[in-house]
């Protein structure tokens, strides 16, 4: 079976671009030549310098009409390449397409300009659900200018395809956003209860978006840490997390505000039930505004089974 990877989009989405970066990286160079069947010609094109480095080829079909199975092996027989790469063009259906039975398609991804998806969504909704539905990945670029919009961009995608992994980048990379329906919890609720499968995805969160959880009561298990130089009355609960490997641990924690005299019951390394309610405010450590807990209720508790806590 021959291995190929399928890259759809509209003219200008990218799909060149990702292309031409994945086959410059190290991990792709490998044995045997690599076959690009570009559909369509934009403003972007491979370099002869990154072709070669690559061992790889690019041969164009510009007719729809012309994609059958028939020319796909003719082009396979003439370059005898180990894996193949197809650009597909946007504007061709991919309801009608159809590849050479011995052909394996081993991944689709989509390629999206988010500055232009609203009006390719408007207009052409059909083609956009087809070139998603059997997607794998989707990839929005081109996202500083439409920031506000991106959960909604991402709602369109998971109504045809849930499964699909749905990724944002702007100018410097990829964006970390997590979007309210992706939380673990009821942000609706007056009261959150975390655990070691949400604690990493709230704490992240809340640095970005503190205003989410402002009169919302938040209880969790935590470890205690009285930092030397915290002022008076201030601790932090919080929780190891493995961000890599088992010797990539940190402490996650927010500082707390609790009574002087109630935390002359703990030490570090006690762990203790927290209820507390979150505010996004000025704390000299952060050297700004950062999520402040001002706690409720603390009360010792026994250390959890899974001490270590994900990030979903």
């Amino acid at each position: 079976m021959k291995p190929v990877y399928f890259i759809n989009g509209f003219l200008e989405s990218g799909k060149t671009q990702f292309i031409r970066f994945t086959i410059s990286q190290p991990y792709f160079q490998i044995k045997g030549k690599t076959l690009i069947i570009l559909c369509e010609e934009g403003e972007e094109e491979y370099p002869e310098k990154v072709l070669k480095a690559a061992n790889a080829v690019v041969r164009l079909i510009e007719d729809e009409e012309d994609f059958t199975p028939e020319k796909l092996i003719a082009l396979e027989k003439e370059e005898n390449p180990e894996r193949i790469i197809v650009e597909y063009n946007g504007m061709w259906n991919m309801k009608d397409l159809e590849l050479p039975f011995h052909w394996n398609l081993e991944q689709q991804i989509t390629c999206i300009d988010a500055s232009t998806f609203p009006t390719y969504y408007s207009n052409m909704k059909s083609l956009v659900a087809e070139m998603v539905r059997k997607s794998e990945l989707i990839i929005f670029n081109r996202c500083d200018t439409v920031m506000d919009n991106l959960a909604s961009y991402r709602r369109n995608i998971k109504a045809v395809n849930q499964t699909a992994d749905v990724i944002f980048e702007n100018s410097e990379g990829e964006i970390n956003e997590i979007f309210e329906e992706d939380l673990p919890y009821d942000l609706k609720a007056d009261r959150i209860e975390l655990n070691e499968n949400s604690y990493g995805i709230w704490y992240l969160d809340a640095m970005d978006h503190a205003e989410r959880y402002r009169g919302k009561i938040l209880s969790f298990d935590a470890m205690v840490l009285k930092p030397e130089k915290f002022p008076k009355g201030y601790f932090v609960p919080g929780r190891l997390a493995m961000t890599c490997c088992a010797a990539d641990m940190q402490f996650l924690g927010y500082a707390c505000e609790y009574s002087e005299e109630g935390l002359k019951d703990f030490k570090d390394k006690d762990w203790v039930r927290v209820e507390a309610k979150l505010e996004k405010e000025y704390f000299k450590d952060y050297k700004g505004e950062g999520p402040v807990l001002h706690a409720i209720k603390v009360e010792r508790t026994e250390k959890p089974a899974n001490d270590v806590v994900g990030f979903g």
